[in-house]
């Protein structure tokens, strides 16, 4: 017979919410006790700066989540499996629910886990959330998984989206496991002086997820054009709510279906961007060299630079490139933590192809330095901008940034937003940047600003050449 008193151990990932939470739900409604757990595992430890500072101030706002209902977040560093095994032993749980990741190195260790747990006794489930559909439900007419987004998006537009499900209440155990310290983690070491510059950027949280779901439906009307547009507030700011579970893709769906049938126009375009959220983990799922190398395996000859200290991606780095709107890109991503999305094709269009830079050295600095850093999204759009990922922009799309600039800001507000070189009264947040950067880069606002690193003529012209040396080679 079930003890009804062995808890169950729920183990947050990315997945720092109490709503649209299935695996949470499951447990709840055995009606056993909840031991609420993160771990600082090697994965998590494997974070860049920014996402990894971004996870503490998720935890430090799930924790308190917690607390208003009565539980609490128990904290443990270590091996994972190694960790549970020793819960288990302490409190006598009986069972370890999570929800799934779905990149490869995730993959294992929870297969390797719910093994051993397996062989142990103790019931291992794992549970859908971080997705709107698991990546082995949706396929082609053939039964293979979408290689193209289009088609994918028309297979998914008329499928039902589960409706979300949540808790308001967990049975607490009769007696708590110890716990380690949020603050002795030190998750924002690696953000040095940078960390007091984000965080007025950041509202970390479920409620704040929330908050921020609703502004953007009031606005979401606007979504198809504004969205593009630097010099307006017309993105969703959802990414990292998105990345760290703090609100759940299904609640989002549900949300913006809601508005759409009391006639809010506009939802469709934003409903198909979350979709190609959804084709970036499908594709990293079914192919995962997405993350380590070129999907397609005819760029592997390509002649990209591969040297990240080389001076041009030095300066690309330091958002000194001589390019104003690849420059203001660059600087909102260290000022706030993220980058408007026109902003980020911009910027890798010109590293990859103006500076032609191999497209995981932009990758891998991205992954450093955003807070809503997604391991699907960032390799997913670095590789569609570079030309060597699925249903990617021809190589030959070179974005020129001037006719870019004009298009997406043309009264320049976005570039007076970023940068201060050349103002007489520069903005806060111009001059914020260089508050945020590291010493060791010796910056200062009374600067000149930098000429080109490469004349764009040029740098276009080397990487048609290269295109094409490619394709006859």
């Amino acid at each position: 017979m079930e003890n009804k008193q062995s808890p169950i151990i729920m183990w947050f990932r990315r997945d720092l919410r109490l709503s649209d939470h299935p695996a949470l739900s499951a447990a709840a409604q055995t009606g056993r006790p909840i031991l609420p757990v993160f771990i600082l595992d090697d994965l998590a430890q494997a974070l860049g700066a920014a996402p990894k500072w971004r996870l503490g101030l998720g935890l430090e706002a799930f924790a308190q989540s917690l607390s208003h209902i009565g539980s609490r977040l128990i904290l443990r560093r270590g091996d994972a499996l190694t960790v549970l095994q020793n819960l288990i032993t302490e409190t006598g749980a009986s069972g370890v629910y999570w929800t799934r990741a779905y990149d490869p190195d995730a993959i294992d260790r929870d297969t390797r886990i719910k093994s051993a747990l397996a062989e142990q006794g103790v019931e291992a489930k794992s549970f859908a959330g971080h997705l709107l559909f698991e990546p082995w439900t949706v396929a082609t007419k053939t039964g293979q998984p979408f290689r193209v987004f289009t088609p994918m998006w028309r297979s998914v537009q008329g499928r039902e989206v589960a409706t979300p499900e949540g808790v308001s209440s967990i049975k607490a155990p009769l007696n708590w496991p110890t716990s380690e310290n949020l603050t002795g983690w030190n998750l924002g070491a690696a953000m040095n002086r940078g960390a007091a510059v984000v965080a007025p950027f950041v509202r970390p949280g479920e409620i704040a997820a929330f908050e921020a779901l609703h502004e953007f439906l009031d606005r979401i009307q606007d979504y198809s054009h504004d969205r593009d547009c630097l010099d307006l507030e017309g993105t969703s700011d959802l990414s990292e709510y998105l990345s760290l579970g703090e609100i759940g893709p299904r609640s989002v769906w549900h949300a913006v279906q809601r508005a759409a049938m009391n006639g809010t126009q506009g939802t469709d375009a934003y409903l198909r961007q979350l979709v190609w959220r959804e084709f970036a983990y499908h594709l990293m799922y079914h192919t995962p060299r997405l993350l380590s190398g070129n999907w397609k395996p005819g760029w592997d000859t390509f002649p990209w630079n591969t040297d990240a200290d080389h001076p041009s991606v030095v300066a690309w780095r330091q958002a000194r490139t001589g390019i104003p709107v690849v420059d203001a890109g660059l600087r909102q991503m260290y000022v706030t933590g993220r980058m408007h999305n026109r902003a980020r094709m911009i910027v890798a269009s010109y590293l990859t192809k103006h500076l032609m830079t191999h497209w995981k050295i932009g990758m891998n600095w991205f992954a450093d330095c955003l807070i809503d850093w997604d391991p699907a999204a960032n390799a997913m759009g670095w590789q569609w901008v570079a030309g060597s990922g699925p249903d990617a922009s021809p190589f030959f799309r070179i974005f020129n940034p001037l006719t870019q600039q004009e298009k997406f800001d043309p009264d320049g507000v976005y570039l007076k937003h970023w940068i201060a070189e050349g103002q007489t009264k520069p903005s806060a947040t111009a001059v914020a940047y260089f508050r945020a950067v590291p010493h060791s880069w010796a910056l200062d606002p009374a600067e000149n600003y930098p000429s080109p690193v490469v004349d764009l003529a040029t740098g276009r012209a080397r990487a048609l050449a290269a295109y094409e040396g490619r394709k006859t080679g």
